[in-house]
C-alpha cells in the first residue's frame, strides 16, 4: 500500500506509523523521516511557505516510490507533504517506509527524501522579519540524490 498525500493539515506520527505497519506480520522494520521548518543561518525566518504544481506533484511522489520498491524489497509507503503557510518547528514532510529488514527500509527512506527533495515540484519562500525570498534549490541536495546513480 502507498499513501501519498499532499495537504495543508499536520499530520501524526505515531498514527500514520500505524497505519503504515497495517498489523502486516512480515513487516520487521518501520523507518520514518519528518522534516521540519528551521531559521537557516540565523535569519529570523518566522514562517515559510510551500506551494507546488497539483497533479504534477502526486505523479512525480509516485514514481519516486516505484523507483525505490524496484531498488528494494519494501512494503507500505508513505509520504505525507505539507504545503501552505509553516511557521517554525512545524513538521513539513514525513516519508514512511516498511520492510522485513531494517537495512531496506532505510536506504528505501533515504532514497525517497533526496529524490523528493530534487525532482518533486515543491517550492518555498522564505520569511523573515523584514523579507520574503523564494529558496533556490542546494547543490548539496543534487549531490546526495546522485550518489544512488552510482
Amino acid at each position: 500500500m502507498n499513501k501519498i498525500l499532499i495537504q495543508k493539515q499536520d499530520f501524526d506520527l505515531s498514527i500514520e506509523v500505524s497505519r503504515a505497519r497495517a498489523n502486516d506480520s512480515d513487516i520487521g522494520a518501520v523507518v520514518s523521516f519528518v522534516g521540519t521548518v528551521r531559521d537557516l543561518d540565523n535569519a529570523s525566518v518566522n514562517k515559510m511557505t510551500l506551494e507546488h504544481y497539483p497533479g504534477m506533484t502526486e505523479k512525480t511522489l509516485e514514481s519516486i516510490v516505484n523507483k525505490a520498491q524496484e531498488r528494494w524489497p519494501i512494503g507500505n509507503t508513505t509520504i505525507i507533504h505539507r504545503i501552505g503557510d509553516l511557521n517554525i518547528n512545524d513538521q513539513i514532510v514525513l516519508v514512511i517506509t516498511t520492510s522485513k529488514h531494517r537495512k531496506a527500509a532505510f536506504e528505501a527512506c533515504e532514497f525517497i527524501m533526496d529524490y523528493l527533495k530534487t525532482e518533486a515540484p515543491f517550492w518555498k519562500k522564505e520569511h523573515t522579519t523584514t523579507d520574503s525570498s523564494w529558496v533556490e534549490a542546494k547543490n548539496s541536495d543534487s549531490i546526495q540524490k546522485n550518489k544512488w546513480d552510482l
